[in-house]
């Protein structure tokens, strides 16, 4: 299973903001570190921010930082929220002739469980650890204008 570059992002995002600790930051730094757009970023911010997980302060010395504890995000509900769909097979687009008889998206979705199963024993807290931290405190951030 690959996950969406929306999902993958969103990983990112939430690592990268539990890094910052309760420091802000701002949707163009993490665009600038991780090379995606800003349209996509808004969105991905925007959905973590409506389930919670993202705080967002408006204003001239807004930002967003991680809206709630890291162990409070598990990182199951992180693939279920940002994935269109979790169906691993589309038996429907065209018709399956053999889709009465085959147990193949059976199987796929045993295994799809046992996958999200495993992620919901983990949260953010565990991906954000020291390696990590040295990673994000390496990664070229856009500086500020001057003013």
């Amino acid at each position: 299973m690959q996950l969406t570059k929306h999902t993958d992002f969103a990983f990112r995002t939430l690592i990268y903001l539990s890094m910052m600790q309760e420091e802000l930051t701002t949707i163009q730094k993490i665009t600038d570190s991780f090379g995606i757009s800003k349209t996509h970023a808004m969105k991905i911010v925007n959905t973590l921010a409506n389930k919670g997980w993202v705080q967002s302060i408006r204003g001239r010395n807004g930002g967003i930082k991680l809206g709630c504890d890291p162990r409070e995000i598990k990182l199951d509900e992180v693939v279920i929220l940002m994935e269109n769909t979790l169906d691993p097979v589309n038996c429907d687009q065209p018709p399956c002739l053999i889709a009465g008889a085959c147990v193949l998206k059976s199987e796929l979705l045993t295994a799809q469980q046992a996958y999200l199963d495993h992620l919901a024993t983990l949260s953010l807290a565990d991906l954000a650890n020291k390696r990590t931290q040295q990673r994000i405190n390496n990664i070229p951030i856009a500086q500020e204008p001057m003013s």
